[in-house]
């Protein structure tokens, strides 16, 4: 899988029954990198900072279980494609991971619209997250979604800053009622910086 390639065709999914075979072995492989690719924000959000590799591995996932065929595959690559990062942006799968159905439901209940708060600061200059607009990830009582899709754009002013280790990167959100910033790691900006480049 090239670090570099920005989409998943075809011609990159393999037969189940190989996938089958090489499962445990991929799944396994695959675990060292979300890891560089997570960040913990609050409580509650995780953001799992996608690339070609992860998404290589859920249209599999999908395919392997779903057990879909051939008119599964084009839904899983209009649906994940979208998730692999282009050249100058970070894309993240924004996560709130409440164990406990009922608080879980009360906190969702609180956090109306926060992925319109999201946001990342490079050395103190904000760069909000973009959001999917085509679908409504809060409901009529105000619940948002427990996942949402960001995306960040940055300029190449934006991007060298990032590189610059001395810089501080943060994430965070704005939202009344989820106020929490937190570091990036060097490992993980080091990794997203793949992505930038």
């Amino acid at each position: 899988m090239p670090a570099d390639q920005r989409r998943i065709t075809r011609a990159d999914i393999i037969d189940l029954t190989t996938y089958g075979k090489e499962r445990a072995g991929r799944r396994k492989a695959i675990i060292p990198i979300k890891k560089l690719r997570r960040v913990e924000v609050g409580p509650h959000a995780t953001f799992y900072f996608e690339c070609y590799e992860t998404m290589w591995q859920q249209v599999h996932e999908m395919l392997y279980i779903e057990r879909g065929g051939e008119p599964q595959i084009d839904d899983e690559l209009s649906a994940y494609n979208p998730l692999i990062p282009q050249k100058g942006e970070i894309v993240a799968t924004l996560m709130f991971e409440i164990e406990d159905e009922s608080q879980r439901g009360r906190v969702l209940r609180q956090l109306t619209n926060i992925e319109e708060t999201a946001y990342l600061d490079i050395g103190g200059e904000k760069v909000k997250a973009g959001f999917e607009s085509d679908v409504d990830r809060t409901a009529a009582d105000g619940k948002t979604s427990s996942v949402h899709f960001l995306r960040f754009r940055l300029s190449s002013d934006q991007i060298a800053r990032f590189n610059t280790l001395s810089v501080p990167v943060m994430l965070g959100f704005t939202h009344s009622n989820y106020g929490h910033l937190a570091i990036v790691p060097t490992a993980t900006r080091q990794e997203l910086a793949k992505d930038l480049g």
